[in-house]
């Protein structure tokens, strides 16, 4: 059923998003009177679909996107039949350059478009729930915090300049600064103003775990349970949070010490399962462990902002583009070598995974990860490379600029090349999801 489920989620995330890409082609084509022959969700060759009109709905046997065949066109069915004839009126070719481009342009406006329109959505429905605070209530061991000098009770008050007044805002200047080269962190250590510097080269294990350091109020989530364990003994759960031990109260930070303390003596161990609170007798082992896994879960304050209809469109717009800039900034710091490629690309496996765990986490969630798809599809697609929007955007920069078109077989050859690199480039994702998970 999981994998079930999976191959559905992923289903509609990329049959939505790529449905959305190429129903901007095809209004803006249609809009200056050029005929489409052919709507496809997937790449050539066509597996089955129905005509209607002058136009060809279908669906093709390489999940890898789709496309819109417009007359006149080089596009990914590699069709040059009607170079051999003279250009029609409603031919792709014969329309100036400023409409070709919008054409081109209009899948990538409509997946941003989407973005936009999600997370105008979200911000209207629910608000926006922050953390109220500032205080470091966690270091974890050996990250670039903890190497840095930062320590439990530092009260953040900048990050390279640009101040901080909750959580969010500090998560969000730590991943968008990152991006951009060292990081200068001003915070109040007691009544002392510190400013620690981190100034390694960045890697990916900085920008997922935020340099490892946690807000104040975060408790100890179980996600794991050993069989035989102490823990199983006193039927503890995944999803369970650990409160106290033998009346101590109980910290994500603080949890191992505390069980270790009690390292083979029997102690009362309470936890909250849900809504309810249980506790149960609990010997730790003499290593001082009682079996479980355990991560972080922030239980701290919260606030939730709320905006009218017209007041959360520019929220909308405004997460759009930080995450827009944020997107950019990674594809540049993988060419520039700082980040790892093989943990920063996802295939199908995790795409599919992820729209599974999304999905199961609510309706909201499961919209804001297709919104984040789409941006990333609209920058994707940006690229300069052929077979790509961008690569045929780059085709009308040069005849526009040259006042020369280029002949249709280079253009052929090129889209065959760029199709051919595009799906090594998949296959490569493919293997990467499947050692990886």
């Amino acid at each position: 059923m999981p994998f079930v489920l999976n191959i559905f989620y992923f289903l509609v995330v990329i049959g939505v998003l790529v449905l959305v890409h190429e129903l901007g082609h095809f209004l803006a084509a249609k809009l200056f009177g050029m005929r489409v022959d052919r709507f496809s969700i997937g790449f050539p060759p066509r597996a089955f679909g129905k005509k209607i009109g002058d136009t060809d709905y279908c669906i093709s046997w390489i999940p890898i996107g789709g496309y819109v065949k417009i007359a006149g066109m080089v596009d990914e069915s590699f069709d040059t039949e009607f170079a051999k004839e003279d250009p029609k009126p409603w031919e792709f070719r014969s329309k100036p350059i400023w409409q070709r481009m919008i054409v081109i342009c209009a899948g990538v406006t409509m997946n941003i478009l989407l973005a936009v329109l999600i997370f105008w959505g979200i911000i209207y429905y629910q608000g926006k729930t922050i953390k109220p605070v500032t205080e470091v209530g966690y270091v974890a061991p050996e990250s670039p915090a903890a190497k840095s000098g930062f320590r439990v009770g530092d009260k953040i008050i900048s990050v390279n300049g640009k101040p901080a007044t909750h959580w969010e805002e500090i998560e969000n200047l730590v991943y968008s600064e990152a991006l951009s080269g060292n990081l200068s962190v001003e915070l109040t250590r007691g009544s002392e103003k510190i400013n620690l510097r981190i100034v390694s080269p960045m890697t990916s294990e900085i920008l997922e775990d935020r340099l490892g350091l946690y807000p104040t109020g975060i408790v100890a989530l179980v996600t794991s349970i050993e069989s035989g364990k102490p823990a199983d003994q006193a039927g503890i759960k995944p999803g369970s949070v650990i409160l106290s031990l033998n009346g101590e109260n109980v910290t994500f930070q603080s949890l191992q010490e505390v069980v270790r303390r009690s390292s083979g003596k029997e102690a009362t161990l309470r936890w909250k399962e849900g809504e309810d609170t249980k506790e149960a007798r609990i010997t730790p082992s003499a290593d001082g462990k009682i079996g479980i896994g355990f991560s972080p879960l922030y239980e701290g304050p919260r606030e939730t902002v709320r905006y009218s209809l017209l007041s959360a469109l520019p929220e909308g717009i405004r997460g759009t583009w930080e995450m827009t800039w944020m997107n950019l900034k990674s594809i540049y710091q993988i060419f520039a070598g700082r980040v790892s490629l093989t943990k920063s690309v996802a295939g199908p496996i995790m795409i599919a995974k992820l729209a599974t765990r999304y999905a199961e986490s609510g309706i909201l969630d499961f919209l804001a990860f297709m919104a984040l798809l789409s941006m990333n599809l609209a920058i994707l697609n940006l690229l300069p490379f052929p077979a790509l929007d961008g690569g045929h955007a780059t085709f009308l920069l040069y005849e526009g600029t040259f006042r020369r078109e280029i002949p249709t077989k280079v253009k052929i050859a090129l889209q065959q090349v760029g199709f051919v690199l595009l799906l090594v480039f998949m296959a490569f994702v493919l293997y990467n999801d499947i050692i990886r998970f």
